[in-house]
């Protein structure tokens, strides 16, 4: 699979990763063989780069994902990131929680060194050089190889690489969600690459979208507004006009969703999660696909008609 740069540290990764969230947070229960079997078919066709936290289980999803790449794990890079308490999913970066929660994360990913460790999430208490400072200390004790942030601004990217490089902004990314590109003339000034969570808008470009009904009552996707009542039908429509485009070009709508990203930036890496192998086969399939600018327009028109805000700001 063709590899991708991120950031000016040397941080070299597959064009498309792997989100490991839904294995054990989120989307309903899942099945933990089928999972591993999902983690190791995306390495088999190529992917690089897998990425996971702290909050997906408080632990058990850095070691299903430990555990499924322990045979591998020179050949891959493993992100993982802090900055949640499990008392109320509330902010927290104090430092000595990070030191704690970081030391954590080794251990369960079952590894000697993270290569990317990102702050989850700005916590207003903190501040960003502080959090930053901790998060050197690992790359200065050789436990952390580059750093990233996500759910973040302008302004905290800005102090956080004046402590240290950073060499990732993690934010979500997709047709369905494009907030984010206001921070792109940041990350290029600074030298940041991006990496894209939920590119297939929480399941919403995975070819399947059904209504809030047919989800697990814990479901993720009861707190999203693009499933609201008042929305949900104008956001299957815009699946609809995606859905033809894709059917012409002889994809699936998933494929495009991914082909879109990888077309906006040389350096930004989408990573869709799945637990089932073979759709881990087809999102990857993806970075072999090439959008003409017409497709790339008329999908950027389409995107304009999505409703409701995307989960986090």
């Amino acid at each position: 699979m063709q590899q991708r740069t991120l950031g000016r540290q040397g941080l070299t990764v597959s064009a498309i990763g792997y989100g490991a969230m839904g294995t054990t947070f989120a989307y309903g229960p899942g099945d933990d063989q089928e999972s591993v079997a999902a983690i190791r078919q995306a390495h088999d066709l190529g992917v690089t780069h897998f990425d996971t936290a702290e909050l997906y289980g408080w632990g058990t999803g850095e070691r299903l994902l430990g555990s499924a790449l322990a045979p591998i794990r020179d050949q891959v890079t493993i992100a993982t990131k802090f900055g949640f308490t499990p008392e109320a999913y509330a902010p927290d970066s104090r430092p000595e929680h990070v030191r704690a929660v970081v030391d954590a994360s080794l251990r369960n990913l079952g590894t000697e060194w993270i290569d990317v460790l990102y702050q989850h999430i700005h916590d207003p208490a903190v501040p960003i050089e502080d959090v930053v400072g901790v998060m050197q200390e690992f790359v200065q004790a050789g436990k952390v190889r580059y750093l990233g942030l996500s759910n973040t601004d302008a302004e905290q990217i800005r102090r956080a690489h004046l402590v240290h490089p950073i060499s990732v902004l993690q934010t979500e990314y997709s047709v369905f969600s494009r907030e984010s590109e206001a921070l792109f003339p940041l990350v290029d000034e600074l030298g940041i690459g991006l990496v894209a969570y939920s590119p297939l808008a929480r399941g919403f470009l995975s070819g399947a979208v059904q209504p809030r009904s047919a989800y697990a009552a814990d479901d993720l996707r009861h707190q999203l507004e693009w499933w609201a009542p008042e929305h949900f039908d104008a956001n299957v429509g815009v699946v609809d006009g995606l859905t033809a485009i894709a059917d012409a070009k002889g994809v699936s709508l998933s494929q495009l969703a991914l082909a879109w990203v990888l077309a906006e930036r040389d350096d930004v890496v989408p990573i869709p999660g799945s637990r089932n192998p073979g759709r881990v086969a087809e999102n990857v399939a993806a970075a072999d696909i090439r959008l003409t600018a017409e497709e790339v327009a008329r999908i950027d028109a389409l995107s304009r008609d999505v409703r409701g805000k995307r989960a986090m700001s």
